[in-house]
């Protein structure tokens, strides 16, 4: 596929330690053990695992509750993540290389897609982490007390603190490599662009966590039933309507840079979005913590263990990465490493596994709270697969 190796593609590839030109075909697989370094099948692992089980626990929701909010949320994601990221491979394709040159490359994993450019394992971050953030969000009653749109809200924070845990990390290991003067990339934190630190870590996953809890979760809390085909028309929606979300969300940053021409102006919007999703989500999840906490809820509480753990589990695994990452982070020199890569920033990603930890604490602590009551009626995994 050397016709679509462009010359900024390429430079990201050789960078990354292989070749665009021999980069496969529509899928190709490697072997794990000779990857650029062990950090790369780790990640892997970790993350379609997270995946796998998430779609798992959709289908036993749907097929024993009738409750398809869950299989919505994982395929619309997949369904999002077909719109956008296709174009930003190959923008010369769509027709688009005038307006848009290619922002970042991953590197090459176990399983690749499209020639190099979509590892197996981006397909999965997506479904897995939404739903690690989403169900966070609904077990702690937020969309049934608050309502849909302030739910999404905390969903993309909750989402930006887990994402964001990988974010920082991804370039000093190679796990990808981003076009530092490409000016949608423009401006960057560390070794991460602002605009992917709101849009893609907070602002999408607040877009699809709206159009599911939208189209489907307010009306499965409200006791109706969907038919197979309501479910796949309305994922189809929510793909297409969450696309459409996340290119309206950040267009007060957008047309600041725009009309001012100036990458900082656009960067203090970004910032002020972030700002204004964490002063929404803070209060709001910490009220209902409390609430959960002090009293009975008036409807049945809802919990999923099952990827309340893979929580627990991912960051775990991304703590011992990080750990591994330090002493060369720590001998780094102008945000580089002595290898060349640049290095995220440390004191955000403590800040981002701190509350990633006291959201999976909270729920955990209503959770275990709720059960040592008499009578309590918390659904759960465990109720799932007893076929309650």
């Amino acid at each position: 596929m050397s016709d679509l190796c462009t010359p900024t593609f390429a430079d990201l590839a050789e960078r990354l330690g292989f070749s665009c030109d021999t980069a496969g075909g529509l899928v190709e697989f490697r072997n794990p053990l000779g990857l650029e370094n062990w950090t790369l099948p780790v990640l892997e692992l970790t993350v379609i695992v997270g995946a796998v089980l998430a779609l798992g626990y959709a289908i036993v929701r749907f097929r024993r509750h009738n409750d398809p909010t869950n299989l919505v949320l994982w395929f619309g994601a997949i369904a999002y993540l077909l719109i956008i990221e296709p174009p930003l491979y190959f923008p010369g394709a769509f027709g688009i290389a005038e307006h848009v040159d290619t922002m970042f490359a991953h590197n090459v994993f176990t399983v690749d897609f499209l020639w190099g450019r979509l590892p197996l394992y981006i397909v999965a971050i997506y479904p897995m982490m939404a739903t690690v953030a989403f169900e966070i969000v609904r077990s702690l009653g937020v969309f049934r007390r608050y309502g849909t749109a302030v739910g999404a809200v905390c969903v993309g924070f909750v989402h930006h603190a887990f994402y964001e845990i990988f974010d920082h990390l991804g370039p000093q290991l190679r796990w990808w490599e981003w076009t530092l003067d490409h000016p949608m990339n423009q401006p960057f934190f560390d070794s991460v662009p602002l605009p992917s630190v709101v849009v893609f870590a907070a602002l999408w996953p607040m877009s699809l966590a709206l159009c599911v809890q939208f189209f489907v979760g307010r009306h499965v809390d409200g006791g109706q039933r969907f038919t197979g085909g309501q479910v796949v028309l309305r994922t189809l929606a929510v793909g297409v309507l969450a696309s459409i979300g996340t290119a309206v969300l950040p267009l007060p940053a957008t047309l600041a840079g725009g009309v001012t021409g100036s990458t900082a102006v656009a960067g203090f919007v970004y910032a002020a979005e972030l700002f204004a999703i964490t002063v929404v989500a803070v209060p709001v999840l910490y009220a209902q913590w409390r609430r959960q906490r002090s009293g009975t809820p008036a409807a049945p509480t809802y919990s999923n263990p099952l990827m309340l753990g893979y929580g627990v589990a991912y960051l775990v695994v991304m703590a011992a990465l990080w750990a591994t990452s330090l002493p060369a982070y720590l001998a780094s020199a102008g945000g580089v490493t002595a290898s060349g890569d640049p290095t995220g920033s440390l004191w955000y990603t403590v800040v981002c596994f701190a509350i990633a930890g006291l959201c999976l604490a909270a729920v955990y602590s209503t959770a275990a709270r709720q059960d040592r009551k008499p009578g309590n009626r918390s659904v759960s995994v465990a109720a799932n697969n007893a076929g309650s």
